[in-house]
């Protein structure tokens, strides 16, 4: 599992840079620009629950013993 979700961390990682090559800075509120944008904050709110899960399986490991 810990494997899986830092491959999945990595996943995300690329998504965001993806994006950040498609974006618009001149205008960012316009056609493609605005679909990278959504991609950033998506892979960014996926970075975000992928760490989550991974610390509150640290935790639920230190429970155990």
């Amino acid at each position: 599992m810990k494997l899986f979700t830092t491959i999945l961390i990595f996943i995300a990682i690329a998504l965001i840079v993806v994006n950040v090559i498609q974006l618009d800075f001149e205008h960012p509120f316009e056609g493609n620009s605005l679909v990278a944008l959504i991609g950033i904050v998506a892979s960014f709110c996926a970075v975000f629950i992928l760490l989550i899960f991974k610390m509150s399986k640290k935790i639920e490991e230190k429970m155990k013993n």
